[in-house]
């Protein structure tokens, strides 16, 4: 399928729903970045806001990116209602066919799953060679299926986070991994239902 498809589906699934008036932040970000010194940070697959809105909050200057432009226009928006307009760009980019050409202190990617074709481990190893020294990476994927996940193949396999770190392949003089584990959280879904789910999450720091 086309970058065209992608763009008019995910567009068709945040506008198919109501914009989120105050989006939380993914526990996993709160839990790691929580105590770090702020500085430049990307969101990737941006979509509600969560996250850049919560970084933002804590002095991050966060460039939010999403391949749908509804979602990156509602997130300006609230970013301006959070008198947080001065701390959060946000920019409607593919990152299949190109990488935001800056370097970051955080680079974030929670759930970035698409049914469309997605080589991932070539946009995290863009992403990881994007840190400034120092900086970190945090990658954080679905290790379960949620009830109301729009995935719900019999067959659907998650990936560990060791096996995300090898896909990226890179220098272990240069990338360290931080932190590879499955932890499990209760999760809120649509109507406020809830389950029980398990996170896969890869946090590498760049050294060198």
């Amino acid at each position: 399928m086309s970058s065209t498809d992608a763009f008019s589906f995910w567009d068709g699934v945040y506008a198919a729903r109501p914009a989120a008036g105050d989006p939380r932040p993914n526990a996993r970000l709160t839990e790691t970045v929580t105590g770090l010194p702020p500085g430049d940070a990307l969101d990737l697959g941006c979509g509600d806001g969560g996250d850049a809105l919560w970084l933002a909050g804590q002095g991050w200057h966060v460039t939010a990116v999403d391949i749908s432009a509804v979602a990156v226009e509602r997130l300006a928006a609230l970013a301006r209602s959070h008198d947080l307009g001065d701390h959060v760009v946000t920019v409607r980019h593919d990152v299949h066919k190109s990488f935001p050409p800056r370097r970051f202190d955080l680079i974030c990617a929670h759930y970035l799953h698409t049914p469309f074709a997605l080589d991932r481990s070539t946009v995290l190893r863009s992403a990881a060679h994007a840190l400034r020294p120092g900086g970190r990476l945090l990658v954080v994927d679905h290790g379960s299926t949620a009830p109301w996940s729009w995935n719900q193949g019999p067959d659907t396999r998650y990936p560990s986070p060791q096996e995300v770190a090898a896909g990226i392949e890179l220098d272990p003089g240069t990338w360290t991994v931080e932190r590879a584990d499955a932890p499990r959280r209760i999760a809120t879904g649509p109507g406020g239902r809830t389950a029980e789910v398990t996170d896969h999450v890869l946090l590498i720091r760049r050294t060198a």
